[in-house]
């Protein structure tokens, strides 16, 4: 999707390589210019959806998180030739787990596009200038449209937003922090070399990640927030079953018989349910090239313990979809202008 492990570890050939473009392929992160929802675009801004969907960006059962404790485990594994299909299963998972971050900023993105007043402070005269006012306006030198004298955009943002940092500490832009502005932290990570732990962990820190996904849902009736929770629901669902799968091959336990944990079906929330007709609950993509992390089906096999349909792997890689292109919010300078009369001046004195 949009981020794709590649990292083969030099699981085409045993010699050195030879040239640059051999060491791009052999071991990187490739990147594709998509993201893995459609996501619809808002009809208009919604700050406060977006700060529910930030806990699955940075809260303690996020994406961030699971992203975050499959890649330590995968760099940190013991024993791979023993146990490679579980290595190749973590593998797997983590490099999908950062498209699922990606899914979760361009929605927050797109909630709070349009969500202050675009009152360009740079628009307003300055250097000393005094423009005549009227009724509390004032024109510009250069723009005879009124304009606001001076504006205060945030304010409304600043003082009622459920989530502040939103406005004072991005462009209207997804942090890494969860709803109530709580850094992400790598305390959250649990990678303690011990298999069997690990995976009970991941199985745990899924259905969790389900709860926060299925809260953060019932808490808005933004679309475009639901199209992305309802792809991340049956996504996540994915993994719980992946992990009890991975705990039945190592113990026997047959931990499938848990689920659903909570307790509501994906079938109940409408667009997870959609999904799911597609068949997308029961296919394991291996976000890497065919011939790396092959083992992957040993653990990712039989039928789906919800619904009884046959589990598959694919080695291609799952549809895309364009990336939003955000619009400029010249009141927080996001982007912000190139003077070209600045430039002008330095690469004078440069020269």
């Amino acid at each position: 999707m949009a981020i794709v492990s590649v990292k083969q570890r030099q699981s085409l050939s045993d010699k050195r390589p030879t040239s640059i473009r051999e060491r791009i392929q052999g071991t990187m992160i490739q990147r594709f210019d998509n993201v893995a929802v459609d996501l619809p675009v808002p009809k208009s801004a919604n700050p406060a959806a977006a700060a529910a969907v930030q806990e699955l960006m940075g809260g303690k059962f996020g994406e961030m998180s699971t992203l975050m404790n499959y890649t330590f485990q995968s760099f940190n594994f013991r024993g791979k030739k023993k146990l490679r299909p579980f290595y190749d299963l973590i593998c797997n998972i983590a490099a999908e787990e950062y498209s699922h971050i990606e899914a979760v900023a361009a929605t927050i993105n797109l909630l709070l596009t349009g969500a202050t007043k675009r009152d360009d402070r740079s628009k307003i005269g300055g250097n000393g200038d005094h423009y005549p006012r009227k009724n509390g306006l004032q024109k510009s030198a250069t723009n005879s449209r009124r304009v606001n004298p001076d504006p205060a955009p945030l304010k409304d943002a600043a003082e009622g937003a459920r989530f502040a940092y939103h406005f004072l500490a991005s462009g209207q832009t997804a942090l890494p922090y969860d709803s109530m502005g709580n850094p992400w932290t790598g305390s959250y990570v649990t990678a303690t070399g011990n298999l069997k732990m690990d995976l009970l962990h991941n199985f745990f820190l899924e259905c969790g990640a389900r709860c926060g996904k299925s809260r953060a849902y019932e808490s808005t009736d933004d679309p475009t927030a639901r199209a992305m929770i309802g792809y991340l629901l049956v996504r996540g669902g994915v993994h719980v079953v992946a992990y009890a799968k991975a705990l039945e091959k190592l113990t026997g336990a047959d931990v499938g018989r848990l689920l659903p944990i909570p307790d509501v079906s994906n079938k109940q929330f409408p667009e997870a349910a959609k999904l799911e007709r597609e068949g997308l609950h029961t296919i394991m993509w291996k976000w890497c090239p065919a011939d790396a992390f092959t083992q992957v089906a040993e653990i990712w096999n039989g039928s789906h313990p919800e619904d009884g349909q046959e589990l598959v792997v694919r080695d291609e890689m799952p549809p895309g979809f364009p990336v939003p292109d955000l619009e400029e919010e010249p009141q927080l300078s996001a982007p912000g202008a190139i003077d070209p009369e600045m430039l002008k001046h330095y690469a004078k004195k440069l020269s």
